[in-house]
């Protein structure tokens, strides 16, 4: 699941409203999300789940491919399975977007707040939450800001990193909970790859992989080793101080 680039004040404050309207609810969900255009803003979890469950990254996929990208006005609430949690069962999924009220915004600048519940008349209780959750995140204007930051867009690109030389890059941290491993990337545009007048086009690659990510990268063929290894180098430092900004670690349970 690809997470939404966000300070890291904004993602641990707009965490904090979440896991504390999540567990004011009666019943509480046993998963909330934030999410917006498909990408994770923050997620808490129950400490049932947390530790006696395992949520992995394809489930999540599948929460935000159905419902994180938006789901228009009103509220919905739907039977969905994980089934790498659990083939056999489903929960009741909650979504709605969030300060839709707001005609000034673009539907695609919303977030929307996704709650799993394992009640069946658990929808009163998700709605509570969802006005409660809004309310906070209205009178605090972080609701404004992730706006603004999904306006913004994926918020990286080459120049981030100040390695121009990259064509992609694909990074996946091993530490931390499976699902919030995120595959934070982004593409330089480079042409047609194959065939053009004549000539084969290539482009050079660097698998990296260690204990604790995995690093895939492409850069352009001209490229020495010792060059791309002075960009992987860069590229690991940037990432490093920013992963507050790009990733979301170690979502507390509640």
């Amino acid at each position: 699941a690809r997470c939404l680039p966000l300070p890291g004040g904004l993602r641990r404050a707009v965490s904090g409203a979440l896991r504390r309207s999540a567990a004011a609810a009666r019943p509480a969900p046993a998963l909330a999300v934030l999410a917006a255009r498909g990408r994770l803003v923050t997620a808490a979890r129950q400490r049932a789940l947390a530790e006696g469950g395992r949520l992995c990254a394809s489930d999540l996929h599948l929460l935000l491919n159905l419902l994180g990208g938006g789901v228009g006005a009103g509220e919905v609430w739907t039977p969905v399975c994980l089934p790498r949690f659990n083939p056999d069962g489903y929960f009741y999924a909650y979504a709605a977007r969030l300060g839709e009220e707001e005609e000034e915004e673009e539907e695609e600048e919303g977030v929307t707040l996704i709650l799993l519940s394992t009640e069946r008349e658990g929808f009163y209780a998700a709605a509570a939450c969802r006005r409660q959750l809004e309310e906070t995140l209205r009178a605090q204007g972080w609701l404004a800001e992730l706006a603004a930051a999904v306006r913004g867009g994926a918020g990286y690109g080459p120049s981030r990193p100040g390695a121009p030389e990259l064509r992609h890059f694909l990074y996946k941290p091993l530490e931390g909970p499976e699902e919030m491993q995120q595959l934070p990337q982004f593409t330089r545009w480079v042409g047609n790859v194959g065939e053009k007048r004549g000539k084969s086009r290539r482009i050079r690659g660097s698998p990296q992989v260690t204990s604790k990510f995995e690093l895939y990268s492409c850069f352009s063929p001209l490229v020495t080793k010792a060059g791309a290894i002075a960009v992987l180098t860069k590229l690991l430092r940037w990432l490093k101080k920013e992963e507050d900004w790009l990733f979301i670690r170690y979502p507390a349970p509640f």
